[in-house]
């Protein structure tokens, strides 16, 4: 199986995917017709060498594909809209632009990931570690044991967030265009061309999905802070946040050592657990409709960076 630089997501009506140094999105409007745009997006490992290391890079690129996912999702959210009667902005609408201009778009996404981070810090770590150390007041356990229960509650909640966001209509179909991208990239992957038949007959998972990641940094994050660890609460609250850029490189060395290596009978078994996150949870079968929008995003970060 051949490797190909590029890789995406699903976004609103659309798939966005990104290669080199390039990205392009491609939205189906409400008329039916494909719009698609391609830019420039110059990675920090191209700039600053640390972040072309191993750890590093894993940090540069959690971190700018978060960037781009939230700026892509609310390019795909204005232009599925366009054709929607326009509401009269707010007074505090009004307020943002008359007081921060141009900016105040921009200001507004940053607060929204970093309300979006703190609050995924809070659920996702901060919680499980809570119920995992207060088990101790009611059963003699070490902190390896609490780790493990947090561990747990992680992952259950984790599980439990997958499958209420699975009974969202919007949802259902973003996921559907999860699965077109991945099946996009197979199909490059095993060589064949980018066609509607082609890309249909492939499959929707994927070793390297942001889903696998997730997966992989609940295992990982589980070893970490074993090694890690303290009896007071504070300071286990403040290494799980330190710790997070350190998590997320492991993370990503193990995805990017799984794709490199797609016959090792190893890293297919340690990639079983996010594949089949995919398969249960976040890809579903798209139609041919949605299979051509993921065929136009490929093609729209082609025309940057053919295909050798």
């Amino acid at each position: 199986m051949a490797r190909v630089n590029i890789g995406g997501q699903a976004v609103l009506e659309g798939v966005m995917m990104k290669g080199k140094s390039h990205y392009a999105v491609a939205v189906r409007k409400a008329d039916g017709t494909i719009v698609t745009e391609g830019k420039e997006c110059k990675s920090i490992m191209d700039r600053i060498k640390l972040f072309k290391l191993p750890l590093f890079r894993g940090i540069a690129v959690f971190i700018e594909s978060l960037i781009l996912g939230v700026k892509t999702l609310n390019f795909s959210a204005e232009l599925y809209g366009e054709e929607e009667i326009e509401e009269e902005p707010s007074k505090f609408e009004t307020w943002l632009v008359n007081k921060l201009g141009d900016k105040a778009e921009k200001i507004i996404m940053g607060c929204v990931m970093v309300l979006s981070f703190a609050l995924s810090i809070g659920i996702f770590m901060v919680l499980p570690m809570l119920i995992g150390a207060s088990v101790k007041y009611f059963v003699k356990i070490s902190l390896f044991g609490q780790n493990i229960i947090e561990g747990a509650v992680r992952i259950i909640l984790f599980l439990t967030y997958m499958k209420l966001i699975t009974l969202v209509k919007d949802i259902k179909r973003t996921f559907q265009y999860h699965g077109a991208e991945h099946k996009s990239i197979n199909c490059l992957e095993e060589g064949k061309p980018l066609t509607v038949e082609n890309v249909r007959s492939c499959t929707r998972l994927h070793k390297s999905c942001g889903t696998s990641f997730l997966f992989v940094v609940m295992i990982v994050s589980i070893l970490v802070y074993s090694v890690f660890t303290t009896e007071v609460v504070w300071q286990r609250i403040l290494i799980r946040i330190v710790m997070l850029p350190l998590i997320s490189g492991l993370s990503y060395e193990f995805i990017r050592w799984a794709r490199i290596n797609p016959n090792n009978k190893l890293a297919d078994l340690l990639s079983k657990p996010g594949l089949w996150l995919q398969r249960v949870f976040t890809t579903a079968e798209p139609d041919d409709q949605q299979i051509e929008v993921a065929i136009a995003a490929v093609e729209g970060v082609f025309e940057y960076e053919p295909m050798s």
